[in-house]
C-alpha cells in the first residue's frame, strides 16, 4: 500500500473496517510481501501513533463484535500490515503477533495458539499478572521471612513462569519483531526467572537470589503501556542527546580532577600536632618518619563538634596551628579517609561532589584551611562550570525534548481522523439534547413559584450539560437524574420555596461573600497565632476562635444548601471542598476530649485553601497543576517506581552490611539515623541522594561494604533518579509558563467580592466628593474674587495680551482629569519601570531618555498636543528638559498668589518698561544657568567622573574591617575621602536639579536612587560626629546601590529583573501561602516538643532512660541545674516555622531539624532517638508539595514573563544595544570560517611542512599527544615511589620538547601568520612556560614545583573544544555558553555588587561574633575577603544554616556580650537573630532570583540555536560559506563557472546549502541560465539554492531581492552578461541529440548487415542510456518552478 493510499485512508470520514484473519490474507500478504521484494523503490511508510501497540482503536474504524473479540484481525495500519495480524480485546486495546511460523512458531490459524492469544491479550490476564508482581514487591520489603513465605515465592514463580510459557507460544520464540524475545522486557522476565531455577538448584546463593529476583519489580514497566512507553522516549530521546553533554561532564570532571591533584594532592593530610616547643625539626622528622611509630589521636587538635582534626596549610593564607601545635603531614585524610586528592579516582569523586553541590562546604572549607584562601577561585570556576552551566544544558535538552514531544502530540492531534471527531461531537451533541429534553419535561412537571429558581435551575442544567461535554463522554444513567432530581431538589411546599428563596439573596449577596472572606482570613491569623509557651487566656481565646469559625462555616454550608439544593451545592468543587472543611471541623470537635486523636487538628490547615475560591490566580494555578499532574501520570509512576525499586535493591545488598559492620560507623554499634537495613530507612536513604545529599551516607555505605558495590549502587540512583526528576521538572515549568492563558472561568464568589468591593469604593467615592464639593465651593469663591481683582488691574495692560498667550490655566479641564493623571503618576513613577504615562507628564532630561524609555519619541510626539493647553511653570523648564513641566491645581494657585502684579514703587504708581526689561535679563540669567548645568551633567566625562568616584566610593568601603583601627593611616584616609565624596555627590545632585527641576529629578527613579544615597553619605558624616549616632554609619553599605544608577547595563538588567518578577507576585503569594500551611502544621506538630536535656560536659543529650522528662532535667545537680534547652530552629511559632521550612527547602540544617522531630515525644519530655519516626513524612510532603511543585510555578511564570519580554523587547532582555551589535560580531566569530586562510608558502620544503601541518592527520596526532599526556598524570599518586617522580618528570620534559617541535614546525609553515591565530599564541605561551619551568625546576629544583609544569602542559585540552579540531558536538555545546555570555556577564555583575553589597553589611553587623559552628577562622565576617567567601558560600546555597545558627547565640549561655575586642570600642561576640534572620533571608532570595535568570538565559539561548537549526533559514555565515567555497572553484574571480564544476561545487556546499551527490538530475531542475561557454554566474547559482531551501515563503522574494541588491552593491564594476540558454534547455537539447544520433544509428544498421550483432550490442546500449536520461529528464522537467 503506498504513502497516498496510506494518506487517504486517515483522512477518510470512514476508516478501513476490521477485517478477520484469514488463509486468504495471509496469502494476499505474502505476495504483496514477494511484489516489494522486486521493487526497486520501497514506499516511505510511517507507523501511526495512534495505532501503536497498547492504545485504544477508535471507534472511527468500525464497531468491535463479539466474534471478532479476541480474533486475529488484518492489521489497520499498513505500515504493518506486512507480515503481521492484529487482535483487539474487549476494550479495543491493540495487540499485534507476527503471522508466520517460523521458528518453532505455531500458524496463526493453530487452535493452541488462537486460545493462548485469547488468554495473553485478556485484561484479566495482565491484572493478574500485575496483582502478583505488586504482592512480590509488598513481600520483598519484609526482612524477616515467615515459614509460609517460600510456599509464595514458589507459587509466583509458578505464575511468571506460566505468562513466559503463554507468550512464547501466543507469539513465537523468534519470528519478527512481535515474537517473545523482540521484546527486551521478555528478555529480563526470562533471564530472571531462569537465574532463580538455576540459584535454587545451587546452595548458598540466596543472597544472590534474593537481590536478582528485586528486578521483579522492574514488570511493572511493560505492564503498564505508558509507563513502557515513557521509558522507550527517554531511552531513545534523552540519553541519545545527553551523549554529548555527558561526555563533555565527563571529560570536564576528568580535567579539573587532574587539577585537583596537582593543586591539592597530599594537602589534606596537614594536621596540628601537639609538639613540645624544646624538640627540633630533625627530632621531629626522625620521630614521623618513623614507620614503626603509631600517634594517638590525642595528639591532633580538634575544634570543638568535629570528628576530624583540624587542618593546616604551609601558605601564610592557610589555617596556622595554635600555640604549642606545629603543621605536619601525617595520618589518613578527612571523612574516613575518602575526602582526598592524592590519586585520580578520590580526586573525581571530590569533583563530582562539587558538581552536585553536596556537602561543598565542608571541602570548601578543607581546601581552604590545607591551601589558603587563593584557592577560592578553583571552587568559583568549577561552580559555574559545573553547578551552572552544566546544569543548565542538562535542562535545556530535556526541554527541548519534551517540547518536541508536545509538538508531536499536537501535530497527532491535528491528523485525527474527522470522522471520528465529527462522530464524537454528534455523540456529545445527542445526549446534550436529551439531558435538555429531560430537564425542560422535569422543569414543565414541577411548579414555578419565582422567576428566579426557574433561572437557577436552568443555570445548573446547562451548566451540567457543558461539564459532561467536557468530559470524557461517559455519562450517569439517565435513573441517576431522576433519583437525584427527586431527591436532592428540594421543591416540597411554597414556603420552603419562598424561604429558599429569601435565603438564596441573603447568602448570594456580595457583602456576604466579602464577609466570608473577612472571616477566612481572621480565621488564617488565629491559626498563625497559635505559638508556645501560651498563656491560658491566649489559648482560650484561639479555642473560642475556632469554635465561632466552625460556626461559621456551618452556618455558611447550611445556608448554601437550603439556597441552591444538595444536587446544586454539591455539583461545585469549591462547595464540597467546604463542605469537608466543615465535616473535619465537628470531628475534631467531637474528639476534642479523646487521647491520641489530636492530629486531627492538622486538617485545621485546609481552611486557608479557601482562600482559593477567592482568588482567581489560585483556581488558575491549581487547576493547572492538576491536569499536568494527571498528564505527567507517566512519568510520576515512574519515579515512584524508581524509588521504591532503588529502596528494596539497597535493603537487599546492604541490609546484612549494615547489621554486622555497624561498629565501623558508630562507637555503641546502633544503626546510624541513615542506613538500609529495614526498607522504610532504605527509602528515606534513597529520597535523600535524590535531594541531593549523599556523600555523607556513601561514606559510611564504604565503610560497612565495599566500594565495588556501593559506587554502582548510588550512581544508578544519581543518574536515572534525576534525569527523571529534571524531566518532570522541566515539564511543570512547561505547564505553568501557560497558566495565564489557562481558560477558567472566575468563581461566582471572587466576583461578589469584587462587586462588593466596587460597591464600597464608589460609596467612599461619593462620600469625599460630596465634602470636597463644599470645599471646593468656598475655595472657586476665592480663586476668583482673586482672579476678577487681577484682571480689573490688568484690563488696561499692554502685557496682557502677552501673558496669555504664554500662560493659560485651564482650570475646569484639570479638575475632571488632573486627578486621575496626577495619581497614575504617581503610583507610577515608584517604580524603576519606565512608563509611558511617566514619560508624557514628566520632564527627562535628553541624557536619560535613552536610558529610561527608549521609545518616547512617539510619546512625545503625543504629547505636544496636550502641552498645549496646560500650563507651563517658567521657573521649571529649561531647554534641556524634553517635555514642558505641567502646573497642578495647588501649583497654579500658589503661583496667582505668588505671582507680582506689575511691581509698584514707594509711590503707589505700576512698574516702568525699565524694570520689566530687568526682570527678562534675569530670567534669561536663571535661564542660561540651567543651561549650563544641564550642559555639565549631560556631558560625557562629568558621567565618567562620577561614575569613578562611585566606584571608590564603593571600593572604599572594603578597608573598613576590624583592623581598621589599628591602621590610622588609611582610617584617616578613609575619613577625608568619605567627606570629599559626599561633597561631589551633593554638588552633582545641586547641578541636576538646577538642570531638571525637583519635579523632572524627583520623578526619574535612578535620581531617587542617588538622592537615597545621598542622605546615607550625611548621615554616615552625621553618626561619626555624634556617639548616640554611631549606629547610622552601619548604613554605608547602601553606598554601593549608587552603582546601579552609573552603569547601563547594571540598569536594564534591574529593569528587565523587575519585569519579570513584579508580575510574578500572585504566584509567590499562593506559594507563600502553601508554605504557610505547612508552618501551621509543623506549629500543631512539634510546637514546644524540640526542648531537651544536655550533658554541659560531653556537650550531648541525656539519655531517655536518665531523664525522662524537664523536672528530672533540673533536678540534676551537679554545680547547676542541666540545661533544658531548645533547638535552635524549631516550630513553636509560624515565624520559627517559616525559617525551619526555609533550611529545609535549601536543605542546609534540614538533617538536624528532621532529627529533632523525629525525636520527639511531647512537650516537656525528653526526647529519644527516633521515638516518632514517621514525622519524615511531615517533611517528605513538604519537599514535594511545598518545594518542588511551588518551585515549579514560579520559576514557569518567571519563565512566561521572560518569553513576553523577549517577543517585545527582542532576543535578550538582559543586554543593551550596544551588546547585541557585540553578540553578533561573536557569532560571527564562533563560526567555522571566522578566520582568514593562512597562504600556502611558495618554497618547497614550507609548502611540504604546510601540508604536513595543516592536515586532518596531523590534528589527531596533536590530539592523541595531548590525552596521551593526561593519561600520564591520571596514574600518578601521593605516595608514589623516587622512581615514579623521576620517570613523571621526564615524561613532562620529553612533551615539552614534542610541543616545542609543533611549535617550530608551525612557525616554519605559518610565517608570520602563525602569530595571527589566537590558539597558536596560546601554544606558543605554554611552550614557554613550560620549558622555562623545566630549565628553573633542573637548576634550582625547589624554585618552581614540577606540578605547575604538568599543568601548564594539560592546559593544551583545551583544544578539545576548538572548532574544526576537536569534536562537533563540544563546539555546539559551547554555543548557548557564548552567544549568552554578554547576559551571563551582565547579570554577574549584578550579582557581585549584591555581594559587595552584603559583605560590607556583613561587616559591620557579625565582625565580632564567636567563632563556632559555620564561623570560623576562614569563612566570618572579620575582613572584607572573609566576608566575601561567606557569601560566596551562600550563593551557592550551602551552610548559611551554620552562620545563622552563630549569630542566634545571643544568650550569655552561649555568648558573652561584655566581651572585649582589643583595638575597638566595641563589646561582646553575641549576634542579633532579627538582624541575622532579614540578612541571610533577603540575600537568599534576591540571589535565587538572579541565578534562576541566569538559568534561563542559557536555557533560551539554548533553544534558539535548536530552533533555528530546525528551521528553514539562511544567515550571514551561510552566505559568506558559500563565497568561501565559491573561491576553490573561481580562484581568478571571474564570477563564473563552467557548468561541469556545478555538481562538485553543490556536494562542496556546508549545510544548509549542501546538495549531496547525485545531485545533477537537481541541478538541471533549477533552469539556471548559462552564458556563452556554457558559464553559470555566482548569483544565479546563489539564489537558485537560496529558493530551494526556503521553499515557497513568503518572505522568500525578499530575501532573494536582498541577496541580489547586495551582490550589486559589492560588486558595482560587475560585468554584464546575457545568458544564451539554461540547464534544463542545455539538457533537453543535449538528449535531442541523442536521440537524432540513435536514429541515425539505426538507419545505419539496417543499411550495414555485416556488423549486425557488435552495432546491435552497441545500439543496445546507447537505448539504455538514452532511456535513463530521458527517465530523468522528465523528473527534472516536472520538478522545475520555471
Amino acid at each position: 500500500m503506498g504513502a497516498s493510499t496510506k494518506l487517504e485512508m486517515l483522512e477518510s470520514p470512514e476508516p478501513k473496517g476490521l477485517v478477520p484473519f484469514t488463509k486468504e490474507s495471509l496469502e494476499l500478504m505474502k505476495q504483496r510481501i514477494a511484489k516489494k521484494h522486486n521493487e526497486e523503490h520501497e514506499d516511505d511508510l510511517e507507523p501511526n501513533i495512534d495505532l501503536e501497540v497498547g492504545r485504544v482503536l477508535s471507534s472511527a474504524y468500525g464497531n468491535l463484535s463479539p466474534e471478532l473479540v479476541s480474533a486475529p484481525l488484518e492489521d489497520v495500519d499498513p505500515y504493518y500490515n506486512k507480515n503481521t495480524f492484529m487482535v483487539l480485546n474487549k476494550n479495543r486495546t491493540i495487540f499485534r503477533f507476527n503471522a508466520t511460523s517460523t521458528c518453532c512458531t505455531l500458524s496463526p490459524f493453530d487452535s493452541v495458539r488462537r486460545t493462548l492469544i485469547k488468554v495473553l491479550v485478556h485484561p484479566f490476564f495482565r491484572l493478574f499478572i500485575l496483582i502478583s508482581v505488586l504482592t512480590d514487591c509488598i513481600f520483598m520489603t519484609k526482612n524477616n521471612f515467615v515459614d509460609w513465605i517460600t510456599i509464595l515465592e514458589n507459587t509466583l514463580l509458578g505464575i511468571y513462569t506460566l505468562e513466559i510459557l503463554v507468550k512464547l507460544i501466543a507469539r513465537g520464540i523468534w519470528a519478527g519483531p512481535f515474537s517473545f524475545f523482540g521484546d527486551p522486557w521478555n528478555w529480563l522476565d526470562f533471564s530472571v526467572t531462569l537465574f532463580e531455577f538455576i540459584m535454587r538448584s545451587l546452595p548458598g546463593s540466596s543472597s544472590i537470589l534474593v537481590t536478582a529476583r528485586t528486578l521483579r519489580i522492574l514488570k511493572i514497566i511493560p505492564l503498564c503501556q505508558g509507563v513502557k512507553s515513557l521509558v522507550g522516549k527517554l531511552n531513545d530521546d534523552c540519553w541519545k542527546k545527553l551523549g554529548g553533554v555527558v561526555a563533555l561532564t565527563m571529560l570536564s570532571l576528568s580535567v579539573f580532577s587532574l587539577i585537583g591533584m596537582g593543586l591539592f594532592m597530599g594537602n589534606l593530610k596537614h594536621k596540628c600536632l601537639r609538639w613540645p616547643q624544646e624538640s627540633d625539626n630533625g627530632t621531629l622528622y626522625n620521630r614521623t618518619a618513623n614507620p614503626y611509630y603509631s600517634r594517638e589521636m590525642e595528639n591532633y587538635y580538634y575544634l570543638e563538634g568535629e570528628r576530624d582534626a583540624l587542618l593546616c596549610g604551609k601558605r601564610t593564607d592557610a589555617s596556622q596551628c595554635p600555640e604549642g601545635y606545629i603543621c605536619v603531614k601525617d595520618g589518613r585524610n578527612p571523612d574516613y579517609g575518602y575526602t582526598n586528592f592524592d590519586n585520580f579516582g578520590w580526586a573525581f569523586l571530590a569533583l563530582f561532589r562539587l558538581m552536585t553541590q553536596d556537602y561543598p562546604e565542608a571541602l570548601y572549607h578543607q581546601i581552604l584551611y590545607a591551601s589558603g584562601k587563593i584557592y577560592m577561585v578553583f571552587f568559583v570556576v568549577v561552580s559555574f562550570w559545573f553547578a551552572f552551566y552544566m546544569a543548565s544544558l542538562f535542562l535545556g535538552i530535556l526541554a527541548v525534548a519534551h517540547e518536541e514531544e508536545k509538538q508531536e502530540r499536537a501535530e497527532r492531534a491535528k491528523k485525527m481522523e474527522p470522522g471520528y471527531q465529527q462522530n464524537l461531537k454528534q455523540l456529545q451533541e445527542g445526549k446534550a439534547d436529551a439531558q435538555n429534553k429531560t430537564t425542560q419535561i422535569e422543569m414543565k412537571k414541577r411548579p414555578s413559584p419565582s422567576v428566579s429558581t426557574t433561572v437557577d435551575m436552568l443555570d445548573d442544567a446547562t451548566l451540567r450539560q457543558k461539564e459532561d461535554v467536557k468530559g470524557t463522554g461517559k455519562a450517569c444513567p439517565l435513573c441517576w437524574y431522576k433519583f437525584a432530581k427527586t431527591f436532592f431538589i428540594w421543591n416540597c411546599s411554597p414556603c420552603w420555596l419562598k424561604l429558599k428563596e429569601f435565603v438564596h439573596k441573603i447568602i448570594m449577596d456580595p457583602f456576604t461573600d466579602l464577609a466570608l472572606l473577612i472571616c477566612i482570613i481572621l480565621n488564617i491569623l488565629f491559626l498563625a497565632l497559635e505559638h508556645h509557651p501560651m498563656n491560658e487566656e491566649t489559648n482560650n481565646l484561639l479555642s473560642i476562635g475556632n469554635l465561632v469559625f466552625i460556626g461559621i462555616f456551618t452556618a455558611e454550608m447550611i445556608l448554601k444548601i437550603i439556597a441552591m439544593h444538595p444536587y446544586g451545592y454539591f455539583h461545585a468543587g469549591w462547595n464540597i471542598f467546604d463542605s469537608i472543611v466543615v465535616f473535619l471541623g465537628l470531628t475534631e470537635i467531637f474528639l476534642m476530649a479523646t487521647e491520641g486523636l489530636s492530629i486531627v487538628r492538622l486538617f485545621r490547615m485546609l481552611r486557608i485553601f479557601k482562600l482559593g475560591k477567592y482568588w482567581p490566580t489560585f483556581t488558575k494555578l491549581m487547576w493547572t497543576l492538576g491536569h499536568s499532574l494527571v498528564a505527567l501520570k507517566n512519568v510520576i509512576v515512574l519515579l515512584v517506581m524508581f524509588i521504591f525499586f532503588s529502596a528494596v535493591l539497597g535493603l537487599k545488598v546492604f541490609s546484612g552490611s549494615y547489621e554486622h559492620c555497624v561498629c565501623k560507623v558508630d562507637e555503641d554499634c546502633q544503626l546510624p539515623r541513615w542506613h538500609m537495613h529495614d526498607f522504610f530507612h532504605s527509602f528515606l536513604t534513597v529520597f535523600r541522594i535524590l535531594c541531593g545529599e549523599w556523600i555523607e551516607t556513601l561514606w559510611e555505605c564504604f565503610e560497612v561494604a565495599s566500594q565495588i558495590t556501593c559506587i554502582p549502587f548510588y550512581i544508578m540512583i544519581i543518574l536515572i533518579g534525576n534525569l527523571v526528576i529534571l524531566y518532570l521538572f522541566v515539564a511543570l515549568v512547561s505547564s505553568f509558563s501557560a497558566y495565564q492563558s489557562a481558560a477558567i472561568e472566575e468563581s461566582n464568589e471572587a466576583k461578589n467580592v469584587q462587586l462588593a468591593m466596587a460597591r464600597i469604593k464608589e460609596g467612599i467615592n461619593n462620600v469625599l466628593l460630596r465634602s470636597s464639593c463644599k470645599k471646593a465651593k468656598v475655595l472657586k469663591e476665592r480663586v476668583d474674587n482673586v482672579h476678577d481683582v487681577y484682571v480689573q488691574e490688568t484690563t488696561s495692560d499692554n502685557t496682557l495680551s502677552a501673558l496669555s498667550n504664554t500662560q493659560e490655566f485651564p482650570r475646569d479641564k484639570e479638575k475632571s482629569s488632573g486627578s486621575e493623571l496626577n495619581t497614575l503618576t504617581e503610583k507610577e513613577s515608584q517604580s524603576l519601570i519606565p512608563s509611558p504615562t511617566l514619560s508624557e507628564t514628566v520632564p527627562i532630561a535628553s541624557g536619560e531618555s535613552d536610558l529610561e524609555n527608549p521609545d518616547n519619541k512617539d510619546l512625545r510626539s503625543k504629547s505636544g498636543d496636550r502641552s498645549s493647553k496646560e500650563k507651563i511653570k517658567p521657573s521649571s523648564s529649561s531647554e534641556c528638559s524634553t517635555v514642558d513641566i505641567a502646573i497642578s491645581e495647588e501649583e497654579e494657585m500658589i503661583y496667582e498668589r505668588e505671582k507680582p502684579k506689575h511691581p509698584q514703587n514707594g509711590n503707589g504708581r505700576r512698574s516702568s518698561p525699565g524694570q520689566i526689561g530687568r526682570e527678562n535679563k534675569k530670567r534669561k540669567i536663571w535661564q542660561n544657568i540651567r543651561k549650563t548645568c544641564c550642559k555639565i551633567v549631560e556631558n560625557s566625562w562629568f558621567k565618567c567622573f562620577i561614575g569613578l568616584v562611585t566606584l571608590l566610593s564603593t571600593g572604599a568601603l572594603a578597608f573598613e574591617d576590624i583592623y581598621i583601627n589599628q591602621r590610622k593611616t588609611i582610617k584617616i584616609l578613609l575619613e577625608y575621602a568619605d567627606m570629599i565624596f559626599t561633597y561631589i555627590f551633593i554638588l552633582e545632585m545641586l547641578l541636576k536639579w538646577m538642570a531638571y527641576g525637583f519635579k523632572a529629578y524627583f520623578s526619574n527613579a535612578w535620581y531617587r536612587l542617588d538622592f537615597l544615597v545621598v542622605i546615607v553619605f550625611c548621615l554616615n558624616l552625621i553618626g561619626k560626629s555624634r556617639e548616640d549616632l554611631r549606629p547610622l554609619t552601619s548604613t554605608k553599605f547602601l553606598r554601593a546601590l549608587r552603582v546601579l544608577s552609573q552603569f547601563e547595563r547594571m540598569k536594564v538588567v534591574v529593569r528587565a529583573l523587575i519585569k519579570t518578577t513584579l508580575p510574578t507576585v500572585s504566584v509567590f503569594l499562593v506559594c507563600l501561602v502553601i508554605w504557610l500551611a505547612f508552618s501551621i502544621m509543623g506549629v500543631q506538630l512539634f510546637a514546644g516538643k524540640f526542648y531537651e536535656c544536655i550533658d554541659p560536659t560531653s556537650g550531648e543529650r541525656f539519655p531517655v532512660s536518665e531523664v525522662q522528662n524537664k523536672s528530672q532535667c533540673e533536678s540534676l545537680l551537679f554545680n547547676d541545674s542541666m540545661p533544658w534547652e531548645n533547638a535552635e530552629m524549631n516550630f513553636d511559632n509560624v515565624g520559627n516555622g517559616f525559617l525551619s521550612l526555609l533550611q529545609v527547602a535549601t536543605f542546609n540544617g534540614w538533617i538536624d531539624i528532621m532529627n529533632s522531630a523525629v525525636d520527639s515525644i511531647d512537650i516537656n519530655l525528653q526526647p529519644n532517638f527516633e521515638d516518632n519516626i514517621y514525622m519524615y513524612c511531615y517533611f517528605i510532603s513538604f519537599i514535594i508539595c511545598g518545594l518542588f511543585l511551588p518551585l515549579s510555578m514560579l520559576i514557569g511564570a518567571i519563565v512566561a514573563n521572560f518569553n513576553k519580554l523577549k517577543i517585545k523587547g527582542g532576543s535578550n532582555i538582559f543586554i543593551t544595544v550596544k551588546q547585541k551589535r557585540q553578540c553578533r560580531g561573536l557569532k560571527r566569530l564562533m563560526s567555522e570560517d571566522s578566520q582568514r586562510p593562512i597562504p600556502r608558502p611558495r618554497n618547497k620544503f614550507q609548502g611540504f611542512i604546510f601540508g604536513m601541518v595543516t592536515s586532518q592527520i596531523f590534528n589527531v596526532i596533536i590530539l592523541v599527544l595531548i590525552f596521551a599526556y593526561a593519561l600520564t598524570l591520571v596514574i600518578e599518586s601521593d605516595n608514589e615511589s623516587q622512581q615514579m617522580k623521576i620517570a613523571s618528570f621526564w615524561i613532562t620534559t620529553i612533551f615539552a620538547l614534542l610541543y616545542t617541535g609543533e611549535f617550530l614546525l608551525k612557525v616554519i609553515a605559518f610565517r608570520c601568520y602563525y602569530f595571527t591565530i589566537g590558539w597558536n599564541i596560546f601554544d606558543f605561551m605554554v611552550v614557554v612556560f613550560s620549558i622555562t619551568g623545566i630549565a628553573l625546576h633542573v637548576m634550582t629544583d625547589y624554585l618552581i614545583s614540577p606540578t605547575l609544569t604538568q599543568l601548564i602542559l594539560l592546559s593544551r585540552i583545551i583544544h578539545v573544544l576548538r572548532l574544526g579540531k576537536g569534536p562537533k558536538v563540544f563546539h555546539n555545546l559551547l554555543l548557548p555558553l557564548m552567544f549568552s555570555l554578554p547576559a551571563l556577564l551582565n547579570l554577574s555583575l549584578l550579582i557581585f555588587l549584591v555581594m559587595f553589597a552584603y559583605a560590607i553589611l556583613g561587616m559591620y553587623n557579625f565582625a565580632y561574633l564567636k567563632k563556632e559552628l559555620g564561623i570560623n577562622d576562614v569563612s566570618n565576617f572579620e575582613t572584607f575577603g572573609s566576608s566575601m567567601l561567606c557569601i560566596f558560600q551562600v550563593t551557592i546555597f550551602a551552610g548559611w544554616d551554620g552562620m545563622l545558627n552563630t549569630i542566634f547565640h545571643s544568650k550569655w549561655s552561649d555568648c558573652d556580650p561584655d566581651k572585649i575586642n582589643p583595638g575597638t570600642q566595641i563589646r561582646g561576640d553575641c549576634g542579633n537573630p532579627y538582624v541575622g534572620i532579614a540578612y541571610f533571608v533577603s540575600y537568599i532570595f534576591i540571589a535565587w532570583l538572579i541565578i534562576v535568570n541566569m538559568y534561563i538565559v542559557v536555557i533560551m539561548e539554548f533553544f534558539n540555536i535548536v530552533s533555528k537549526k530546525k528551521a528553514k533559514t539562511l544567515s550571514e555565515d551561510d552566505f559568506r560559506r558559500f563565497f568561501q567555497v565559491w573561491e576553490r572553484f573561481d580562484p581568478e574571480k571571474t564570477q563564473y563557472i563552467d557548468s561541469s564544476k556545478l555538481s562538485d561545487l553543490a556536494a562542496a556546499l556546508p549545510p544548509p546549502l549542501l546538495m549531496a551527490k547525485p545531485n545533477k538530475g537537481q541541478l538541471v531542475a533549477m533552469d539556471l541560465p548559462m552564458a556563452v561557454g556554457d558559464r553559470i554566474h555566482c548569483l544565479d547559482i546563489l539564489l537558485a539554492l537560496t529558493r530551494r531551501v526556503l521553499g515557497k515563503d513568503e518572505r522568500m522574494e525578499k530575501v532573494l531581492s536582498e541577496i541580489e541588491t547586495g551582490f550589486m552593491l559589492a560588486n558595482p564594476f560587475k560585468i554584464t552578461y546575457e545568458p544564451i540558454t539554461t540547464t534544463l534547455k542545455r539538457k533537453q537539447e543535449t538528449v535531442s541529440a541523442t536521440i537524432i544520433q540513435r536514429a541515425y544509428k539505426s538507419y545505419r544498421l539496417r543499411q550495414n548487415v555485416k556488423n549486425t550483432s557488435d552495432i546491435h550490442m552497441i545500439d543496445d546500449d546507447e537505448d539504455v542510456k538514452a532511456t535513463k536520461e530521458e527517465k530523468h529528464l522528465g523528473k527534472a522537467e516536472g520538478r522545475s518552478t520555471i
